[in-house]
C-alpha cells in the first residue's frame, strides 16, 4: 500500500479537477458516498447521526453525508462551526442541498456544549467533518471545544479523511485530536494515518476510490506501507532439493562481558530466520558461554587477553573468516572500548560483503563518520534507534523524531547506505531516496534485545540472497509480525526478545499460507 503526504494529495485533487476536468462536486459526492457506505455497513440501515462540520471542503463532505443518510431514513443533525457566509465553493453547493431544519450554526465557545451536548452523547455515530489534512496550526476556540466534547462523549466516531486535529503528513496531534473508531480517506492513505500518534487516533482505516484518474494515482509520489499483502510477494519458497549451503552462511561479530545475550540473540535469530549456517565471532574468554547459548550456530573464539572485549588484534583472524561467508553483522553487545571501536572502523573499511551494523557498531561509527564514506561494501545496512541516530548525526533525539522520514532518506542518500530507523513505525530508506514504513509490531517490543533479534534477521536474509532493500523491508516486517504473533498468544506485557525469535518460523509460515493475523486487522481495507 502506498501512503502520501497531505501536499501530494492536494496536488492530486487539483490536477484531477484542472487537468482531467473532473468536477470538484463529483469528487466530493463520491467521497461522501464512500463514507455513507461505511456508516451503513458498520452501524446499520437506520440510526441517529450527528455530523460535525467545518467551513472547508471537509465540511462539504459532511454535508453530502448528511443528505445521503437523511435520504436513507437516518435521524440527522448537522452542527456547523462557522457562519453561513464563511462557507463557499463546492461545500456551499452541498450545504444548500440539506433541509434547513437539519442544520445548526455554532460560532461561539460554550454554545456547542450548552445546546448540542445531548445530541452528541446520544448519537449512534458522530461524523467528524471538522478539519481536513490541510490543518497546520494547533486547534483552538470552538474547534477545540468540539473535539474535546466528541472525545468525552464516548460515542463511535467516523472521521472524514483524517481525524480532526491530526497533521496530515507528520501524524502529530495539533493541540487536540479526535479519537476515531473508523477513518474513511480518499484515493490514498496519508502519512498522518500511519505515523504515530496519528495512527492511534485513526482507528480502522478505509481507503475509498473517488474516481481519481489512474494516471494520477500511478504518478503520485509516496511511500510504501508494509503490510501482509506487500510483504508476501517478497518471500522465497524453498526448493525441495535445497541444502544448507543454499541458504547462506552469516558471520556475526558480537558480544562482550555482560552482553553475551546480545550475541546469542543475534546468532539464534539468524538461524530462526532461515540461514543455512551461522558463525559467531566472539571474545575468547566468552566462548564457553556462547557455545551453550547458541546450539545451532558455530563459534570462533578471538584472542582477547582475558578481557572479554574484542580489539584490533582480532582483525587478522576475522579477515580469514570472510571467504565463504555471504553476509556479515557487526555490533550487538560489542561495547565501546577504544580497541573495539578501532576494530569496528577497520572492519567497515575492509569488508566487501553485505554488512549490517547495529548497536555498538553504530556507536563506533559515530566517533568518526568518515569511516562510512570509505566503506568497501555497496550493501551496508545501518539499524539505529533514535538515540543512536542522534549520535550519528550529532543532533538531538527530538530533532530526529520530528522528521523521521526525511532524516532517514537524507542520511541514506548522503552515505550510500540502507537505513533502518527503528521505532513505532520503523522507517526503511535506500541510497536512492526511496522510503518504506513498517506496519507490524506492538508496544510489547519496547524491551532489551529486540534490536539484536532484528540484526540477526536482516543479516540472515542478506545471506540467503535477498537484495538489501528486500532484506530490510522483509526483516523489519517479519520482526514486528513475530511480535504480533506473540501478542496474539499472550498479550503485549512481558514479551521478550526470545519470544519473538522463537516465533519467526511461525511468522514465515503464516505469511506463506496467506492467512490474516488478528492483531493487524485494525488496518481495515487498503
Amino acid at each position: 500500500m502506498r501512503v502520501v503526504t497531505a501536499h501530494t494529495m492536494q496536488e492530486t485533487d487539483r490536477r484531477a479537477i484542472e487537468e482531467f476536468g473532473i468536477p470538484g462536486l463529483e469528487l466530493m459526492e463520491k467521497a461522501g458516498r464512500g463514507c455513507v457506505d461505511e456508516v451503513i455497513a458498520e452501524f446499520g440501515l437506520k440510526g441517529r447521526a450527528v455530523i460535525m462540520s467545518g467551513k472547508g471542503n471537509n465540511g462539504g463532505d459532511g454535508y453530502v453525508i448528511a443528505r445521503l443518510l437523511s435520504q436513507k431514513g437516518w435521524n440527522i443533525k448537522v452542527i456547523i462551526l462557522a457562519e453561513r457566509e464563511q462557507i463557499g465553493g463546492d461545500a456551499a453547493v452541498n450545504l444548500d442541498k440539506i433541509p434547513a431544519e437539519l442544520t445548526n450554526f455554532c460560532i461561539h465557545e460554550g454554545q456547542l456544549q450548552a445546546l448540542h451536548m445531548d445530541d452528541i452523547f446520544q448519537a449512534d455515530v458522530v461524523i467528524d467533518a471538522l478539519l481536513g489534512t490541510g490543518l497546520r496550526s494547533d486547534v483552538s476556540g470552538i474547534y477545540l471545544e468540539a473535539i474535546e466534547l466528541i472525545n468525552a462523549s464516548g460515542r463511535p466516531v467516523l472521521s472524514v479523511d483524517i481525524p480532526s486535529g491530526i497533521h496530515g503528513t507528520t501524524g502529530r496531534v495539533l493541540g487536540a485530536a479526535i479519537r476515531a473508531y473508523i477513518t474513511v480517506t480518499f484515493a490514498f492513505a496519508k502519512l498522518g494515518h500511519v505515523l504515530y500518534p496519528g495512527a492511534e487516533h485513526t482507528g480502522r482505516l478505509v481507503v475509498v476510490d473517488i474516481g481519481v484518474p489512474q494516471k494520477l494515482i500511478e504518478s503520485a509520489s509516496g511511500y510504501e506501507f508494509l503490510n501482509e499483502e506487500t510483504i508476501r510477494p517478497m518471500l522465497y519458497r524453498r526448493d525441495r532439493q535445497a541444502h544448507k549451503g543454499v541458504f547462506g552462511h552469516c558471520l556475526i561479530i558480537a558480544g562482550s562481558t555482560g552482553k553475551t545475550g546480545a550475541a546469542a540473540l543475534s546468532a539464534n535469530s539468524a538461524v530462526r530466520a532461515g540461514s543455512g549456517l551461522v558463525t559467531l565471532a566472539i571474545a575468547e574468554s566468552l566462548n564457553s558461554i556462547l557455545e551453550v547459548k547458541t546450539t545451532e550456530a558455530m563459534t570462533v573464539p578471538l584472542a582477547d587477553a582475558g578481557s572479554g572485549h574484542l580489539s584490533s588484534s582480532a582483525f587478522p583472524v576475522i579477515e580469514k573468516l570472510l571467504p565463504g561467508k555471504d553476509a556479515v553483522a557487526i555490533g550487538p553487545g560489542l561495547d565501546r572500548r577504544p580497541g573495539t571501536v578501532a576494530l569496528v572502523q577497520t572492519l567497515v573499511e575492509a569488508i566487501n560483503l553485505p554488512l549490517v551494523i547495529d548497536a555498538d557498531g553504530l556507536n563506533a561509527l559515530a566517533e568518526d563518520m568518515s569511516v562510512l564514506r570509505r566503506k568497501k561494501s555497496r550493501n551496508v545496512v545501518l539499524t539505529p534507534h533514535p538515540g543512536e541516530m542522534s549520535r550519528l548525526l550529532g543532533t538531538s533525539i527530538p530533532d530526529v523524531d520530528a522528521i523521521r522520514i526525511s532524516v532517514a532518506q537524507e542520511f541514506a542518500r548522503d552515505y550510500g547506505v540502507y537505513l533502518v530507523l527503528k521505532g513505532a513505525r520503523t522507517i526503511i530508506a535506500s541510497p536512492d531516496g526511496i522510503a518504506a514504513i513498517n506496519g507490524s509490531g506492538n508496544p510489547g517490543m519496547a524491551t532489551g534485545g529486540m534490536g539484536d533479534v532484528l540484526t540477526g534477521i536482516i543479516v540472515s536474509l542478506l545471506g540467503q540472497g535477498y537484495s538489501s532493500w528486500d532484506a530490510c523491508r522483509l526483516g523489519v516486517f517479519i520482526h514486528g509480525y513475530s511480535a504480533d504473533l506473540v501478542a496474539d498468544d499472550k498479550g503485549e506485557i512481558g514479551i521478550n526478545a526470545t519470544d519473538v525469535q522463537e516465533k519467526l518460523p511461525f511468522a514465515y509460515n503464516k505469511l506463506l499460507k496467506n492467512t490474516l493475523l488478528t492483531n493487524l486487522r485494525m488496518f481495515g481495507e487498503f
